[in-house]
């Protein structure tokens, strides 16, 4: 509790305020459910879940954007019930990523992160970065995955299979870099949560579209933090 204490005492002002337009929006969303049946096209009981999943998020990802370890409680909360959401409306490969990939993995992160944890500010994990032969090999598999992601898809039937079939690789390929502590993490997740801004624009709901543009403002402040704390906190790059 005392690291998770510290964690809120190190978020910035923007980040309160980003927070704070978040739960706005959110809370908002179920209000007009409750008053008139839906919102956003969203029956009154999955408002409910999109709060949940809205408030855990960014904290989650304010939290990961310093390398603070307390991210990964918010972050299962967070991918238990967004998972619903979007069982709830059919988007499959995403759907798959978060049940079979992202849940074990926030628990596999959390360990790894507490292993090589920072000595001195013990909220922190140790922060590496990649070599450019290791970045070219990222992006071919990132790319061949998605090709193989969007053919499956389109049989299936899936929504949004392009966009669908991007946010499953690349989402794969940046949430193993982060158990790694990679820097490079940040680059995948700029580009994903462009994806899923673009998606949720596609697909309307204001309360994820919210929550994906304030993913993509923090992925981008995140690779800023991440790099500097390899710089100064990691220079052996173990």
């Amino acid at each position: 509790m005392d690291n998770i204490k510290k964690s809120f005492q190190e978020l910035r002002w923007y980040e309160y305020l980003m927070g704070a337009v978040m739960v706005f929006i959110a809370a908002r969303a179920m209000v007009i459910a409750f008053t008139t049946g839906y919102a956003d096209g969203n029956p009154a009981w999955l408002t409910v879940i999109n709060f949940i999943s809205a408030v855990c998020g960014v904290i989650c990802i304010f939290f990961t954007a310093k390398a603070n370890i307390s991210n990964f409680a918010f972050a299962t909360v967070n991918t238990i019930v967004y998972a619903g959401y979007l069982v709830y409306w059919h988007i499959w490969g995403t759907a798959l990523l978060e049940i079979l990939f992202y849940i074990p993995m926030n628990f596999v992160s959390w360990y790894f992160w507490v292993k090589h944890r920072d000595r001195e500010i013990t909220q922190k994990t140790k922060a590496k970065k990649l070599t450019l032969l290791q970045n070219g090999i990222c992006a071919a598999i990132v790319v061949t995955s998605a090709l193989v992601c969007h053919a499956v898809l389109v049989k299936v039937g899936g929504e949004v299979a392009w966009f669908d079939a991007f946010t499953l690789s690349i989402g794969i390929i940046a949430t193993i870099l982060e158990l790694l502590r990679y820097r490079e993490q940040y680059v995948w997740w700029i580009i994903t949560d462009i994806v899923s801004v673009g998606m949720y624009i596609a697909h309307f709901d204001a309360v994820y579209l919210t929550k994906r543009s304030i993913y993509l403002i923090m992925a981008v402040i995140g690779l800023v933090n991440w790099a500097k704390l390899n710089r100064t906190r990691n220079t052996a790059n173990e």
